[in-house]
């Protein structure tokens, strides 16, 4: 099970960081990570990804130079710090974890093993 928290309301141009652990104690040191997110009326996307060893990371092209992903194994846990938010990066952020020591991030849903339950971002404008 994955539990992500961190989410809440803040303003444009405010800042966020959410979390990613494993709430079973189940670790994810051989887990590839990534955080999709899912607004109101549109499909889920892709927002950035860490690969198991956390030396690649791959971004959103909506995510680039304003979201950061990174992974601390001991502690069993993903982050994703949100800087300058905008009013369009409101939905539900959702963690996932592929079941794979490949070195590369995949941007498909599909390709995710295991979902946690997301926790709500709100940017008000």
């Amino acid at each position: 099970q994955l539990q992500a928290s961190g989410g809440g309301l803040v303003q444009d141009g405010g800042s966020l960081g959410l979390s990613c652990a494993s709430s079973d104690a189940r670790t994810i040191k051989d887990l590839n990570m990534a955080w999709f997110r899912k607004a109101p009326g549109k499909e889920r996307e892709f927002v950035a990804g860490i690969t198991w060893s956390g030396n690649i990371t791959h971004y959103a092209d909506s995510a680039k130079g304003r979201f950061s992903i990174s992974r601390d194994n001991a502690k069993n846990t993903v982050y994703l710090q949100m800087n300058s938010l905008k009013p369009e990066d409101t939905a539900v952020y959702e963690c996932a974890a592929e079941v794979s020591l490949s070195d590369y991030v995949f941007a498909r849903a599909a390709r995710y093993d295991y979902w946690g339950q997301g926790t709500q971002v709100t940017v008000s404008s």
